[in-house]
């Protein structure tokens, strides 16, 4: 018999690892990220119906398409701006209210002054006789106060070349202290103070003085004529004093190689403050080199606008 060639005995491997590829993990797929808001495109508008509207209906309106987020709201419109614009005005309304209040009340103020003024002038031009109307001013704010209570702390009238009576006076001034309103035509003043000015002519012409006389100061209470007539020229020196409430006389007192007769009145003349408030005489008389200065006061004078 022939023997059977011995087989080897099978060797134990390891299996190999098989050669497919791995198997990837499963992993999420991401999404496409939308587009930023300032990316967004704008909404496009409805399109129009191709079918023409039936007549007799209106067409419809388009739907409103709510603005992107990137655009912001108009202040004046819907959201917190408009109601910051609003709180603004509700603040600017009471100042401008307070202002318009303010100047109608400073208005009505000055024309109630302005009234008034015009209204004393009238009644000081009847007082003191003058041939036109005073400036007057009354002093202090506001007015309707005093107006209201008819007392008035200071008036100012100041006058120019106005004529009381003969005599023409070159400026008055006058201050009334706490003057008090009777009724509509008449007032009492505690206080009263006034001065006037009668210039060297305008005294000459009340006292008749001749043509040819030239009168000048020559010291605080005496007048100097200088007089120059054809071959005469040489001057006289008269007095001024006070002779009565409101008088005033002129008397030479040195006529010097002049005659009387070519003085004429300047020899003795007197001038008469034709009209003063009641409760007001001449206080002091003084010569400048402008003429006469006559100061008057007098205390709880009456001013009637009838007297």
């Amino acid at each position: 018999m022939s023997e059977e060639p011995t087989r080897p005995s099978p060797v134990w491997r390891e299996p190999q690892a098989s050669q497919e590829p791995p198997t990837a993990a499963w992993q999420p797929q991401a999404r496409p990220s939308p587009p930023p808001p300032w990316q967004a495109q704008a909404p496009q508008a409805p399109q129009a119906p191709q079918d023409s509207p039936s007549p007799g209906w209106p067409a419809q309106p388009p739907v409103d398409t709510p603005p992107p987020a990137w655009q912001a709201q108009p202040a004046y419109g819907p959201g917190p701006g408009s109601a910051a614009v609003t709180r603004r005005r509700r603040r600017r309304w009471p100042w401008i209210t307070l202002i318009v209040i303010i100047l109608v009340l400073v208005g009505a103020d000055r024309g109630a002054l302005a009234i008034t003024e015009n209204a004393m002038a009238s009644q000081f031009q009847s007082s003191v006789g003058l041939s036109g109307k005073p400036h007057v001013s009354i002093a202090g704010f506001p007015f309707l106060t005093q107006l209201a209570a008819r007392d008035f702390k200071t008036v100012n009238v100041n006058a120019t070349d106005e004529t009381t009576g003969p005599l023409e006076i070159a400026s008055l001034t006058a201050t009334a202290h706490n003057m008090h309103i009777h009724g509509l035509s008449s007032a009492t003043i505690d206080q009263f103070t006034a001065s006037a000015l009668v210039t060297f002519t305008a005294l000459a012409n009340a006292g008749g003085i001749p043509q040819g006389i030239t009168l000048s100061q020559d010291g605080p209470n005496k007048i100097q004529a200088t007089v120059s007539i054809g071959p005469l020229s040489d001057s006289a020196t008269a007095d001024v004093t006070q002779t009565g409430p409101n008088k005033v006389t002129i008397r030479v007192i040195d006529a010097g190689g002049i005659p009387a007769s070519v003085l004429g009145n300047f020899m003795d003349f007197t001038i008469t403050i034709p009209k003063l408030p009641d409760g007001v005489s001449i206080q002091s008389i003084s010569i400048t080199q402008r003429g006469l200065m006559i100061t008057a006061s007098g205390h709880d004078v009456t001013v009637s606008q009838n007297s």
